[in-house]
């Protein structure tokens, strides 16, 4: 996926080069000005699969394969919070262009995105040639799920890790292994330029990480712009932290932030004080980054396992 991660790079350059784009900007100014404008459906065949529904301009093999993607995306999702499979539900909605040149000419979201999602649909395209083309509509359809599926109103740092967590987990034999992680998506790619040097403090001054208080605060726009990466790297990270670390120690308390929304008051009250729970991170970070044990995890304990934590 090395290529496009350069091609990410530029994008997000770009729109901090240009200053009109935030990624940081309420996903409801987003969805309001893509409804204004229409966003266009393809005329392109449509797909079913158990949970979603599909226009798609790419193969249909293609297709095929981001459905199957995202039916493991749902199953993983529906285990990891406990959540039941309801019958009659309505069907998730994709949009899958086939190459990236369809898909932005058909964007309605930021100029830079490679994805996005607006109620109801996850809009996405094939990216042929590279080793994982599913990721970008696996992080997407986490966002649906989050909204129309598990009924969230989190916090940035929780939609977006919840999101990068899954989109970034590995897909093999048709399952997708929550925490197993796939050096071919974002933003894991950036992992072992991080140059981490063992001092969290030090390495917050230098830019390197985002301190763990204002990657909950998600106050300052400009200074995500200025450090994407850094910050999507601290999205995934603290959720595969909260998730794993210490066989799960903090699983139950997240699931219960989570819900809770995710303000710093949330996560004092169910994981720990932030200046405490930031050593930890940073530890579990800098072993990620150097393909260390923290990489080989656990499944997450199931909720009704850790509830009583």
């Amino acid at each position: 996926m090395r290529g496009s991660r350069w091609v990410w790079s530029a994008a997000a350059l770009l729109a901090i080069g240009g200053g009109v784009y935030w990624w940081a900007r309420d996903r409801a100014e987003n969805q309001a000005s893509a409804t204004a404008s229409g966003a266009a459906l393809p005329a392109g065949p449509r797909y079913e699969s158990a949970h979603y529904r599909a226009t798609s301009t790419a193969t249909p093999e293609q297709t095929r394969a981001v459905l199957a993607a995202a039916e493991a995306l749902h199953a993983a999702y529906l285990q990891a919070f406990d959540l039941k499979d309801e019958a009659g539900r309505a069907k998730h909605q994709l949009v899958l262009y086939g190459d990236r040149a369809q898909f932005r000419a058909n964007n309605r979201s930021s100029a830079w995105a490679e994805a996005y999602y607006l109620a109801p649909t996850c809009y996405a395209y094939y990216a042929e040639g590279v080793a994982n083309p599913y990721h970008w509509m696996v992080h997407e359809a986490t966002h649906q799920l989050n909204h129309e599926l598990a009924v969230l109103k989190p916090a940035k740092w929780v939609n977006e890790g919840l999101a990068s967590y899954f989109g970034a987990s590995r897909l093999e034999g048709g399952h997708l292994r929550p925490g197993t992680i796939d050096p071919d998506t974002y933003p894991i790619w950036w992992l072992g330029e991080l140059g981490l040097s063992g001092d969290p403090e030090a390495d917050i001054r230098q830019g390197r990480i985002v301190a763990l208080r204002t990657l909950i605060a998600g106050t300052d726009r400009a200074d995500l712009n200025r450090r994407f990466n850094q910050y999507y790297i601290g999205y995934w990270s603290l959720t595969h932290f909260l998730f794993h670390y210490e066989d799960g120690k903090y699983a139950a308390g997240f699931r219960a932030l989570i819900r809770d929304g995710g303000t710093r008051a949330d996560f004092e009250r169910r994981i720990g004080p932030v200046e405490t729970i930031q050593r930890e991170w940073y530890d579990y970070l800098q072993e990620v980054a150097g393909g260390g044990e923290a990489t080989l995890v656990r499944p997450i304990p199931p909720p009704r396992a850790d509830a009583a934590r």
